[in-house]
This record gives C-alpha cells, sequence and structure tokens, in this order.
C-alpha cells in the first residue's frame, strides 16, 4: 500500500554526470525533469523554441544598436543633453575628503560628520552661490 513517487532522469551519453553544467540541457528538457511540465519536450518543440530565442537576440540587438544611432543623432542635433560625467576627488571611506575651506554645508564622509559652518554675510564664499 505504498505509493512510489515517479523519478525523471537523463543518461549522459559523452559526459560524466558531474561534468554537466547548467544551461547544458534545454529549458524544456529541464522543465520536465523537474517535473514543471507533464510531457517531455519533442525535438520540433526544442528547434521551435531555439529559434525563437534566437530571432529575439537578434531584434534585441537591432533595436539597442538602433536606439544608440538615434541617442547619437540627438546628442549631435542637441536635442538631449549629454550625460554628465562625474570627476572623483577622493574615496568615502577617507577621512577628509577635500574641503579645504569651512562650508555652510555639512559635510559626511565614512565616521566622521562636520556640521555646516556659519558664515557672515558678503563673505567671498557666500558671493559664489
Amino acid at each position: 500500500g505504498q505509493i512510489i513517487a515517479e523519478r525523471r532522469f537523463v543518461e549522459a551519453i559523452n559526459r560524466q554526470a558531474y561534468q554537466y553544467e547548467m544551461g547544458d540541457f534545454p529549458a524544456e528538457w529541464e522543465a520536465w525533469i523537474r517535473k514543471k511540465r507533464n510531457d517531455p519536450p519533442t525535438i520540433e518543440e526544442i528547434l521551435k523554441n531555439e529559434n525563437y530565442r534566437e530571432e529575439m537576440k537578434q531584434k534585441i540587438k537591432d533595436v539597442s544598436e538602433k536606439e544608440k544611432l538615434l541617442q547619437a543623432k540627438e546628442y549631435k542635433e542637441g536635442l538631449v543633453a549629454e550625460p554628465v560625467h562625474t570627476r572623483v576627488k577622493g574615496h568615502a571611506s577617507a577621512p577628509y575628503y577635500g574641503k579645504k575651506e569651512p562650508s555652510q554645508d555639512p559635510t559626511s564622509t565614512a565616521s566622521t560628520f562636520q556640521p555646516g559652518s556659519w558664515m557672515p554675510p558678503g563673505s567671498t564664499s557666500n558671493q559664489n552661490r
């Protein structure tokens, strides 16, 4: 009166079982082995799905190339601003991050916090704002 669960497996032909890696089997076979589908896949189904995946990869490649060309054209015509390149002046874990004069803005680097400083009206740092 004991129910024995169905076991599904694939016999390795050219390699030892431990040499197989994820992706060596088609996804349809993986789904059947893991009991995500009831019937084993057919060769036609596997080939159809493989062709579909290749078509999608090609379409994605074409769309991304068109997007790059369109973006370059928009940059050239001035319709879109080019991305700003950030210049790094130090490292966040450095205790001193390159500020040479007191600032009204608070600063925080690594484990230190420096509150903002009071600047009198009309000071040189305040005129830059």
